[in-house]
Order: structure tokens, then C-alpha cells, then sequence
């Protein structure tokens, strides 16, 4: 195997089509949003990524089948600005993987004409939260004011540390590459997989793009993380005083 290969699925004609990457991050964020979007829209998958810088793995599927590691394309044509639908599992295992694997999904961006792109992800607060605020980053300060007037708030120096990986690269390069990079980064405490965040950012994104998707499945994952949430709470803070678990170890 070479050091990244891309096969050629199928092909799409696409009117000025947005690259829009999903991929594995903090809360599952953006890969949420993502396969949300391919699951409810008009899709259809158009290559494949596979590269020696993915962890050396298989998926096993249906009937004991293995699927090397790879990641997804998925051309998606909606009521407002066309999507390419960057998702998968995985990320690279090391810096030169990820500047090689981000590279090629900048080409493949470019083949199907997109000139804009959004990465999503998640930005750690640390601890549960009730607001789930939208933060950007981008590739020039032209770029803001639409973001800012449909929710998107911008902070100096967060995320702590920069935002790495995929996400990351694809604001770096793709705007030393003339591309108008966006970055949004549903709050989220890190903890957990976060469906709230994912609705959070996905809502954003369909008023700067101008399609719709049914929030319906992205709900009930949010209420079984809730019902997860709220039983971790519950063993955080363990028997009340005087309760009937604490009377089994009295005498």
C-alpha cells in the first residue's frame, strides 16, 4: 500500500459545494454533526481515504468482513449550498500524518470546486454546562461578521493550546491555499459524547449554509447521554444521609 491512496466511488456534480470535515475529536463533535448531516440528507458517498498514517487496524462488519481503516467523502446536495461531507473513525497518529492526510483532503476539496470550507469540533469546558455557546476561528478577519450574526462568538487564545489535528490544519493550510476556512467548536466538558454540542454547531452551520436537516435522531442521542449524565451524578454524589443504602451498613 502507498502512503495515502484515494479511490474514486462515484462522482457528483455539485453546485458551489462547501467542504464541510467531521472527524474524531473532544465530545465527538463535529463527527456527530457530520454523519447527521450524511444520515439525513440527500448522499452519496464519493471516495475513499486510506493511508498508512490511520491506525493499523480493520473494521470488522456484517458476516465477519474486515474494512481497513479509512475515512469518507460524501457528496451531499441540499435545499441551500451544496456539502462535501468529510467523515470516518479516524485521525492521523503523528504530525507528518496529519499535514500529509490534510493535504489530500484540500485536493480533493479543490476537484469538486469548493472554495469555502468548515471544520467542526469541540471546545473542553471542563464541566457540564446548560449553555451550549458556538466558538470560531478562521482563515482571515473578513470572514467574521456572518459568523458573529448567526451566533458565533470569538475568544482570544481559546481553545487553550490551539486547535490540532484535522480541524486545525485544514484552517491553517487551506487558507495559505486561498481557501475561506471556518472553524466551529460546539462548547462541550469533554467528558462525553455530546449530542447537545452537535445540535449547537449544527444549527449554526444551517443558517450560514441555508439547508435544514431533521433534528430528530440528534435528539434522542442527546436524551440517552442525558439519562447517562444524570446517573454519573448520581453515583458522584452517592447515598443521601439517613437513606436506606446507608442502613445496610449500621450495627
Amino acid at each position: 500500500m502507498q502512503e495515502l491512496e484515494i479511490e474514486t466511488v462515484a462522482d457528483a456534480d455539485l453546485s458551489d459545494p462547501v467542504f464541510v470535515e467531521g472527524l474524531p475529536g473532544v465530545g465527538h463533535v463535529g463527527k456527530l454533526v457530520a454523519e447527521h448531516i450524511v444520515e439525513e440528507g440527500d448522499s452519496t458517498l464519493v471516495r475513499r481515504v486510506y493511508s498508512e498514517h490511520f491506525p493499523p487496524q480493520v473494521t470488522v462488519g456484517d458476516g465477519g468482513v474486515a474494512e481497513l481503516a479509512h475515512v469518507e467523502v460524501h457528496a451531499v446536495e441540499t435545499d441551500g449550498r451544496d456539502l462535501l461531507v468529510l467523515t470516518g473513525d479516524h485521525q492521523a497518529q503523528e504530525n507528518a500524518g496529519h499535514y500529509r492526510v490534510t493535504d489530500a483532503f484540500l485536493d480533493i476539496a479543490g476537484e469538486f470546486g469548493a472554495t469555502e470550507l468548515f471544520a467542526l469540533g469541540g471546545v473542553p469546558t471542563g464541566e457540564l454546562i446548560e449553555e451550549y455557546g458556538v466558538v470560531g476561528a478562521v482563515s482571515d478577519d473578513s470572514l467574521t461578521d456572518d459568523l458573529e450574526d448567526a451566533g458565533v462568538e470569538f475568544r482570544s487564545d481559546e481553545p487553550a493550546g490551539g486547535i490540532v489535528g484535522t480541524s486545525g490544519l485544514l484552517l491553517g493550510l487551506g487558507g495559505r491555499r486561498g481557501f475561506d476556512a471556518v472553524c466551529l467548536m460546539g462548547e462541550t466538558s469533554g467528558y462525553l459524547v455530546d449530542p447537545k454540542s452537535a445540535k449547537a454547531v449544527l444549527e449554526v452551520l444551517e443558517t450560514l449554509l441555508g439547508f435544514e436537516v431533521d433534528f430528530d435522531a440528534l435528539d434522542e442521542r442527546a436524551d440517552e447521554m442525558e439519562d447517562v449524565v444524570e446517573q454519573m451524578q448520581q453515583m458522584e454524589q452517592g447515598p443521601s444521609p439517613g437513606s436506606e443504602d446507608d442502613l445496610r451498613y449500621i450495627g
